[in-house]
């Protein structure tokens, strides 16, 4: 992506662009005044918006309304293709994340052809349509695993403990002192800022911290599973199976 380029600025109305985000590069909180769809097609990149933290290897997309907050970034380097549509254009009014089919896939890397120094035409306004009620269907079956932003100091405390060891995570008591809390306030604080438990934030987080690292062909799955805590392949395979619906070999070809 050009550094000259304002985005909200560009002639065109819908326009695609392709940027090569380098390891550990985060591009900072930030929003647009157009709708994006953001599909990784190499890598895998860390999306975080105002109530969640998301992953996404090249088998998933994004959709952001316009003027949504939201951060990208990546540990270890991903090719990102980014859909951008005027207002006009009307995809969902809420952001998601959702499994990008072969067709989608194929849809955005057609955009990137699409010049955003120039007005669009008919064909464009055509094609960009199209793409954005595309995404009311794809949307419409989102990706269930995400990690839930905390809301107070001491959650983001123990949340921060938890990714900080994840090949090794601390238990209820261990995040609690990490907190400053009785364990039975943080297993209050995760039902009221999460509506979930502290266990499944600590099987999320692997797993999708896992799925990160599926997306590096250097690495084997046995690997994976250990850097992310499991003691065996197979421990790990009926977690990772039992939240992605698939086995993380599967998830890999995909």
């Amino acid at each position: 992506m050009s550094p000259l380029l304002d985005i909200d600025a560009a002639p065109a109305s819908a326009f695609g662009l392709s940027d090569e985000h380098a390891a550990g590069r985060t591009t900072g909180v930030h929003s647009h005044g157009r709708h994006q769809l953001l599909y990784c097609s190499r890598g895998a990149l860390r999306l975080t918006v105002a109530t969640a933290q998301y992953v996404l290897p090249p088998a998933r997309a994004a959709w952001l309304p316009a003027g949504t907050p939201h951060d990208v970034s990546s540990t270890r380097g991903a090719a990102l293709r980014t859909v951008y549509m005027s207002p006009e254009f009307a995809g969902p009014t809420a952001c998601a994340v959702f499994p990008l089919p072969a067709l989608g896939r194929a849809l955005v890397l057609r955009a990137m052809q699409f010049d955003a120094l120039a007005s669009t035409d008919a064909f464009g306004r055509a094609f960009f349509t199209t793409l954005a009620g595309l995404v009311h269907e794809w949307a419409a079956s989102p990706m269930p695993i995400r990690l839930p932003r905390p809301q107070s100091p001491e959650l983001a405390a123990a949340m921060a403990l938890v990714l900080a060891r994840i090949d090794d995570p601390p238990d209820l008591a261990e995040a609690a002192r990490a907190a400053g809390v009785h364990p039975r306030t943080l297993r209050r604080r995760f039902a009221a800022e999460t509506g979930s438990t502290f266990r499944d934030f600590v099987r999320d987080a692997r797993i999708l911290t896992a799925m990160d690292l599926l997306s590096d062909p250097t690495l084997s799955v046995t690997e994976v599973a250990l850097s992310v805590g499991y003691d065996t392949p197979s421990a790990f395979a009926h977690a990772f199976r039992e939240v992605a619906g698939v086995a993380p070999r599967k998830f890999r070809a995909r």
